[in-house]
């Protein structure tokens, strides 16, 4: 009987990091396939980065619990999974990793990041690239990102009101201190009253703006402002059809009070809104949630911001001579607010990708990670991608 493969789960590194790729439920059906084994590191004891889901909800699988952050030492051949980018470390990388890496679209740093895994032999299978015949995602955070990204957005409204340019508190404030909520409901529960006294503050309804509202990511964001009591006729819905022979900025968004970016930026394109617009008489915008989050990209549509926010500290000032105050929302990993449902979503719908992990090479989706990680070396800065002994 041919050896099975070994999947292993790595603990995520990012502060306020709380999901998962692998959940109990997908690492049970990749056990009983009979054709993997899977590693799953011990939930790290630092409350910012503890997994959402017990150790003890793996090894209940047949998972093996491994030492956190030992994947490092694990044999080549080992699949390394993960969600989020590793720590900004040098040392090169020799095995084959599934994760985001954030650094295909010449993102700051990128470079560096990339030039890590052909330095050590190792090959990076991008989750943000992994794409059927039809050029179509195969899974995606989107919908949670819209989702959540949304929510941070009602309370920075509602929180404005109240307190001026006061920054938003960090998350743990609204959260019994875990820094995320443990589900949907609950969080709803908490932003209907808050929509409801910013509201009655207010003496109108917040008017919202999603941009790029067909998209999973939009999809998200709409029914999130739905699900919390928003008015149908107060959400301004933008998509292609709307832009199209129509470049920005657009007036309607700064005539909004918030404004949701959830495209996803391919091509260079002119910016949704600019300093000059919001700094115009009349505007309303005072929350901006960038959810795709292209802070660092040349291209940002949104050039009013420089730097990536947290779950610690949720928003960053627009630097304006007028008011009233604005502010930008712009973390890179929103789904994490709502992390068992987000992760459950995800990984189910990797499942049946992850399956042909223990034959990647000859599969589709994955081959075509693999040509794009290739392609995306051979960028590199002469000398970068040379093979380190």
């Amino acid at each position: 009987m041919s050896p099975k493969t070994v999947l292993h789960l790595r603990s995520e590194q990012k502060p306020l990091e709380h999901r998962s790729a692998l959940t109990p439920t997908t690492t049970d059906a990749l056990i009983k396939s009979g054709r993997f084994e899977v590693h799953v590191e011990r939930s790290p004891a630092d409350p910012s980065r503890k997994r959402i889901y017990d150790d003890a909800e793996f090894e209940a699988v047949g998972a093996t619990l491994v030492q956190d952050q030992s994947w490092t030492g694990a044999p080549t051949d080992h699949i390394i999974i993960g969600l989020k980018e590793l720590d900004p470390e040098t040392f090169p990388l020799k095995h084959t990793h599934v994760q985001f890496a954030h650094c295909y679209k010449t993102q700051a740093g990128w470079a560096g990041v990339l030039s890590r895994f052909p330095r050590g032999g190792g090959t990076l299978l991008d989750l943000e690239f992994l794409v059927d015949a039809n050029r179509r995602r195969i899974a995606a955070f989107g919908y949670h990102a819209g989702f959540a990204g949304s929510a941070l957005a009602i309370k920075t409204w509602a929180w404005q009101l109240e307190h001026g340019a006061t920054p938003l508190p960090g998350v743990e404030k609204f959260t019994d201190g875990r820094g995320y909520y443990e589900n949907e409901d609950q969080m709803l529960e908490q932003l209907r009253g808050e929509l409801r006294a910013g509201t009655e503050k207010a003496g109108r309804a917040p008017r919202v703006f999603v941009m790029g509202a067909l998209g999973r990511c939009g999809r998200g964001a709409v029914d999130l402002f739905l699900k919390a009591g928003l008015p149908t006729e107060n959400i301004l819905k933008w998509d292609m059809a709307e832009t199209s022979g129509r470049p920005g900025p657009y007036h309607e968004i700064v005539e909004s009070d918030i404004f949701v970016n959830c495209i996803y930026l391919s091509d260079p394109i002119p910016p949704f809104l600019n300093k000059e617009t919001l700094e115009a008489p009349g505007r309303k915008l005072t929350v901006i949630c960038d959810v795709s989050c292209d802070t660092t990209n040349p291209h940002n549509p949104i050039p009013v911001y420089s730097v990536n926010t947290t779950f610690t500290h949720p928003t960053v000032p627009v630097e304006l001579d007028t008011e009233p105050p604005c502010s930008v929302i712009s973390i890179d990993h929103l789904p994490s607010l709502l992390p068992r449902e987000s992760s459950e979503a995800f990984s189910a719908d990797l499942l049946p990708y992850l399956l042909q992990l223990d034959n990647w090479r000859q599969a589709e989706v994955w081959g075509r990670a693999l040509e794009l990680f290739e392609q995306k070396v051979a960028t590199l800065p002469e000398g970068m991608a040379k093979r380190e002994t």
